[in-house]
């Protein structure tokens, strides 16, 4: 993924060049982790330019802010906008939207609160996370040595920095191992998400996920899933998953901003079902693009369109 630096970025309430977008060398954030963020997508659809839940992913943005009691000096509906104007500005019809608030310049010390909050909003074209062919071929992955952290350890529900740490520690061994990526386990062993995913498992016609409960962030595009399968009269269950169940599903497929709705095609290099995707998975990957291309009503009223 190459950047075209010749676009702008929102910075502090202000557009500033892309190479301009600078943060002091002793910047809380850069000695402590103090940030939050979200990944968004914008997708061009057949009725013009949509952003996908943004106000969803604006409200978890402000909620992992608030639990690391960080003050962003916008109201909501003000980033929202600003997210708007910053795809409008780089005159982009399709792309990836990174906000992020963060700990700044002040003092050193691992005690955060006299430091400013600062944010930014960049944006930049992006094709498939996982590859093009990931979509229809599927992914290989390996369930990783590094478990997600166990609670009231860190936060799983907040969307911060410092977590991924963590979630790089498994995407490096997946890599290193000749996986695409990982599925990492909870406090207990029990199946919690990817690297940078949601994950569902298909058995018997019955959909599964792990429960908030499994140290796992909750997506927004998993409850976009949940609430898509549900339309279609398919069974979800949100509960626990022993690894084990991985090996003999029918169908396992990833969810997230970046990996949309991705086939898992086996797991440490054990088959799942008949190793290509399942019926289950592209028919809810069929109603998800539909809705993002605009070839189908948005009933749920997810797309907000730049005007």
């Amino acid at each position: 993924m190459a950047f075209d630096e010749s676009g702008k970025i929102w910075f502090n309430g202000e557009f500033v060049d892309w190479k301009e977008a600078n943060v002091h060398a002793l910047s809380h954030v850069i000695h402590y982790g103090s940030s939050v963020f979200e990944g968004i997508r914008c997708y061009n659809t057949k009725k013009g330019p949509a952003v996908f839940r943004l106000k969803e992913h604006v409200e978890r943005l402000y909620n992992s802010a608030k639990i690391y009691r960080m003050e962003i000096p916008y109201t909501q509906e003000e980033f929202s906008q600003a997210i708007l104007e910053t795809i409008k500005i780089n005159e982009l019809t399709a792309c990836y939207i990174r906000p992020a608030a963060f700990r700044g310049y002040a003092e050193l010390g691992v005690y955060p609160l006299n430091c400013p909050v600062e944010s930014l909003i960049a944006v930049w074209a992006w094709g498939k996370y996982l590859g093009e062919e990931a979509l229809e071929q599927g992914v290989d992955v390996g369930v990783s040595t590094w478990r997600r952290m166990a609670p009231n350890t860190m936060p799983n529900m907040a969307k911060a920095g410092s977590n991924y740490m963590n979630s790089q520690l498994a995407k490096m061994e997946a890599v290193t191992n000749d996986y695409d990526e990982a599925i990492m386990l909870d406090y207990h062993g029990m199946v919690s998400e990817g690297s940078g995913e949601n994950i569902f498992l298909v058995k018997d016609n019955v959909i599964f996920t792990p429960p908030r409960a499994s140290s796992l962030l909750a997506g927004i595009t998993r409850d976009s899933i949940i609430t898509l399968a549900e339309g279609l009269d398919l069974e979800v269950r949100e509960e626990e998953i022993p690894r084990e169940m991985l090996y003999i599903a029918d169908e396992l497929f990833f969810t997230g901003t970046a990996a949309e709705v991705t086939p898992i095609r086996s797991v440490d290099r054990i088959t799942v079902g008949s190793g290509s995707r399942g019926e289950i998975t592209k028919k809810l990957q069929d109603r998800f693009f539909a809705i993002l291309n605009g070839e189908s009503d948005d009933a749920n009223g997810w797309l907000t369109f730049l005007k």
